[in-house]
């Protein structure tokens, strides 16, 4: 027969049954606090990801605004530079274009004004001019049976990878090339490009850096020409005049159907987004015969517009991007293209800011 509990081993129990209720308790709120941070931190994952699809989406109307834009122009009076505004739901896109012809073509520019750019941009003379020769080196192709000196100097300098001998594919390459230093290549991104395809710049946009280097160019014609460009005339001889020793050569105003779009978004709750893009136009009866949901979105995009400005892009930012080209489309669908993106990258700001009030 069990003998009844004494009151110390009862007060014993049933401390050991408290105990045991209050871990239980701990164990329960521990997984409340885990479930609601896995549930704070889904909704944060679910919110970024909206606004990238919202942000991808809105970049995609404004390159197509850009390029419908641009198309409706005839080509020969078709603005070198230019920007408009359009508002869609809770967001306010500014998107400035601006002709690839403003920056040094890494194909086809010559090696004085490769060197002079450098120069420009802080270099030594002997290092800008080493750095032009290895440029030229890296996107020429050797003779054939001809030794390969090019590729000897890079085995020489123990680098694991030889030269392209052949044309830059991204401006980015240019960190490869022997003798850029990284520094040397963060300044120089800004100004240069492989898409405009000549040996030319537009000196009519170009910035100063670009516009300095130029062969024959000087400190005080460099003054005298910046002053006068807000009121030169798209007239090659007016800007020959204008450039000075340099104008010989340089004041082509070459032409280039491809354009620097950078589209800059901000929403109502303070967060900003920017990605820059290249594109690359096609032909004028070829706006009309894209896709329809390109039409689509390029006709609700127009409604929003206010028109073109004269901003200009800044270029050359280096965030976290998507390369993406579509230059290798076959060449059936060419000409049914009214644009190809020819690269594309992001700059996200995580951050967000307080909304700015009416009239700040």
């Amino acid at each position: 027969m069990r003998q009844p509990l004494t009151q110390s081993a009862q007060s014993s129990e049933r401390g050991f049954v408290i105990i045991a209720v209050l871990w239980i308790l701990v164990a329960l709120s521990a997984l409340a606090v885990i479930f609601s941070v896995y549930l704070s931190n889904s909704a944060r994952a679910l919110g970024v990801t909206d606004i990238g699809v919202e942000s991808e989406a809105l970049v995609s109307a404004s390159l197509e605004l850009a390029a419908y834009q641009l198309l409706l122009a005839d080509e020969k009076e078709r603005p070198a530079k230019g920007s408009f505004r359009f508002r869609m739901d809770n967001a306010e896109v500014l998107a400035t274009f601006t002709s690839e012809a403003a920056r040094v073509d890494l194909n086809k520019a010559s090696k004085e004004m490769l060197a002079n750019l450098f120069e420009v941009l802080g270099a030594e003379q002997k290092a800008a001019e080493e750095v032009a020769d290895r440029i030229d080196g890296w996107r020429t192709q050797p003779k054939p049976g001809a030794a390969n000196d090019e590729e000897a100097l890079y085995l020489a300098s123990g680098l694991a990878y030889s030269p392209r001998e052949a044309p830059f594919a991204h401006v980015n390459e240019l960190g490869l090339v022997l003798g850029a230093s990284p520094a040397m290549v963060e300044r120089a991104l800004p100004y240069v490009t492989v898409y405009s395809k000549s040996a030319d710049v537009d000196v009519l946009i170009a910035p100063p850096e670009v516009v300095a280097a130029l062969p024959g160019m000087t400190p005080e014609a460099l003054n005298d020409f910046l002053k006068q460009r807000p009121s030169l005339p798209h007239d090659q001889k007016a800007v020959a005049a204008a450039l000075g020793p340099a104008g010989k050569d340089a004041a082509t105003l070459p032409d280039t159907k491809a354009f620097r779009v950078l589209t800059t978004i901000r929403f109502d709750n303070g967060r900003r987004t920017s990605t820059e893009a290249v594109i690359l136009l096609g032909s004028a009866e070829s706006k009309d015969k894209g896709s329809p949901n390109n039409n689509n979105n390029s006709a609700q995009g127009m409604g929003g517009s206010q028109g073109m400005g004269g901003s200009q892009g800044t270029g050359g930012a280096q965030g976290t991007g998507n390369a993406q080209s579509t230059g290798n489309a076959k060449d059936s669908t060419k000409d049914k293209e009214p644009y190809k993106i020819l690269s594309w990258q992001d700059q996200a700001e995580t951050g967000t800011r307080p909304p700015r009030q009416a009239g700040r």
